[in-house]
């Protein structure tokens, strides 16, 4: 039950042991296998394809928007919390009560109307929101 801890001519070995290092980055990609579909903010929705998509401008400092997600079946949702139109323009209105200046990202699912997302606006108007920008996704060419 001797251990070798030389080579042929009894120095050390130069050899990588592999297996530690497999287990170590198996472990670790399970690890983000299971925690990237959480760090999705809002509900799930298929955003439609734009051409062409504008990126944040110089000096804008707020990448934490409010995140509005419209389903295909028309419901409401603020981060994971779903709302009708009512407790919709409430919660806005609380939440820009204390920042007044807060972006609100509204995505909309591609299966809506021009009409249902225009009414969605309309509530987030009333709750006086300044900012409102729509998340789209980019076409691949």
């Amino acid at each position: 039950m001797g251990m070798s801890v030389g080579g042929p001519q009894g120095g050390p070995k130069s050899e990588i042991n592999v297996t530690p290092l497999v287990d170590v980055v198996l472990v670790l990609l399970i690890i983000f296998m299971v925690i990237t579909p959480m760090l999705q903010r809002g509900k799930s929705v298929t955003l439609p394809k734009a051409a062409k998509v504008e990126g944040q401008k110089e000096g804008e400092t707020d990448p934490d928007p409010v995140i509005l997600s419209v389903t295909a079946d028309k419901k409401m949702f603020v981060e994971q919390d779903e709302y009708d139109a009512a407790a919709l323009e409430a919660k806005l209105k609380d939440t820009l009560a204390y920042l007044p200046n807060k972006k609100i990202l509204l995505k909309g699912d591609s299966a809506l109307t021009v009409g249902d997302v225009r009414q969605v606006m309309e509530v987030t108007r009333k709750a006086k929101a300044k900012k409102i920008f729509l998340g789209v996704e980019e076409q691949k060419n």
